[in-house]
């Protein structure tokens, strides 16, 4: 018995020895040591690394919302004019297999130059924008006339800075994918969420009533099913998977575990199990989380907010990308979390059948442009990777 009780602590010491070396190996494969430079784009004092008011501009675009978190924006400096500046469509970052006409990609634009607009006004350089300076794209070469022909044209001006209530917005999470209250939106909320004032060719139909909210959520559940036995479209998105913090800082743009709001602790055990086993991220295992994931997504929805427009051309999908991106940042001061499920909206061969039911019952003969998820979020989500702004710079 006395030898038994000396040789306790003996146990115990070798017990924590153990679980420490376990979380050093964690927290090493993981990378958790590192200096998180993909995080430092939504410090406010980032823009401050740059003189020229045109990169103090793009600091802020660079948070706006993206497909895939591709963040496919290319800036372009007119060397001639200190207040001009280009934003073009990145080719090298389309995601064709979910995305095969780019409607989403200029989605994306515009939700950077909604940014411009704002951060603009705060900064007291107001910005002026002409979408396709240089004209429309060639639709049968597309990728080269993304390089050849600038979405935007922005002309900056001066004035006296502007306390604009949206700005501070811009700095959180652009997407909430965690579980929202059953609350319902209040009148008011539904009336700023719907104004479209500024974009009379687009219109916003929010609907919270049991019967509608089940028949949206069905769609996007067919949706999701669609894609998550679509073996190449999900391939696409395995592409761009960053499994850890080295990955992460690698690349700045993908998708990681913090999409689906993991954070802390566990995420550091969820990424070292991924890098030591990515097979539990692709396959069966990867369609499984999805589609289990936009089922508890669904499930705790008390709204949803599609935009339409009357045509689907460049400049409306652009313009769609602007309101939306207005939305985030009023859905913020109203205390609202916003999603996209973007899948029924897809235009592959494969989800024709979602596609034309969802603008059979709810497009009013419009091209519908976003299909979003509001309501009231019930935990914060972590920040996601943003490139370094000499990484968007073009030549």
């Amino acid at each position: 018995m006395k030898k038994g009780r000396m040789n306790l602590p003996v146990i115990l010491i070798a017990i924590i020895l153990f679980i420490l070396l376990v979380l050093i190996s964690v927290f090493t494969i993981s990378g958790s040591f590192l200096h998180t430079a993909y995080l430092d784009p939504w410090k406010k004092s980032y823009q401050n690394r740059f003189d020229d008011p045109r990169l103090k501009l793009t600091a802020h675009g660079l948070l706006a919302a993206n497909g895939h978190n591709m963040q496919p924006w290319k800036i372009k400096l007119d060397k001639e004019n200190s207040s001009v500046f280009y934003l073009y469509a990145d080719s090298s970052k389309c995601t064709p297999e979910v995305d095969p006409y780019a409607r989403q990609m200029m989605i994306t634009q515009g939700c950077f130059l909604e940014y411009l607009k704002i951060a603009g006004e705060k900064l007291g350089t107001p910005v002026t924008i002409t979408l396709f300076p240089n004209g429309i794209y060639d639709e049968d070469k597309l990728s080269a006339s993304m390089d050849t022909f600038p979405v935007a044209k922005i002309t900056l001006g001066k004035a006296a800075p502007q306390n604009t209530p949206l700005y501070d917005g811009i700095f959180l999470p652009d997407t909430n994918r965690g579980i929202y209250s059953e609350t319902l939106l209040p009148a008011d909320a539904v009336s700023i969420l719907t104004d479209t004032q500024e974009y009379p060719g687009i219109s916003a139909f929010l609907y919270q009533t049991p019967d509608q909210v089940q028949s949206i959520g069905l769609l996007a559940m067919d949706a999701a099913e669609i894609e998550g036995n679509t073996t190449r479209v999900m391939k696409e998105t395995e592409d761009i998977f960053r499994s850890n913090e080295y990955q992460k800082n690698k690349y700045r743009y993908g998708f990681s575990v913090e999409g689906q709001g993991t954070k802390g602790i566990m995420k550091h055990f969820l990424q070292t199990i991924v890098t030591l086993f990515p097979s539990m991220n692709n396959g069966k295992a990867q369609t499984d989380n999805f589609i289990k994931s936009t089922r508890t997504s669904v499930e705790n929805t008390p709204a949803y907010l599609l935009l339409t427009t009357k045509d689907n051309s460049r400049i409306s999908q652009v313009e769609a990308g602007m309101l939306y991106s207005s939305y985030i940042l009023k859905a913020h001061n109203l205390g609202l979390a916003m999603q996209p499920l973007s899948q029924a909206l897809e235009e592959y061969t494969e989800m024709t059948t979602v596609y034309e039911k969802i603008h059979s019952q709810y497009g009013n003969g419009d091209t519908i442009q976003m299909l979003l998820r509001v309501g009231y979020p019930k935990q914060s989500v972590p920040l996601s990777m943003r490139q370094d702004i000499n990484s968007l710079l073009l030549e």
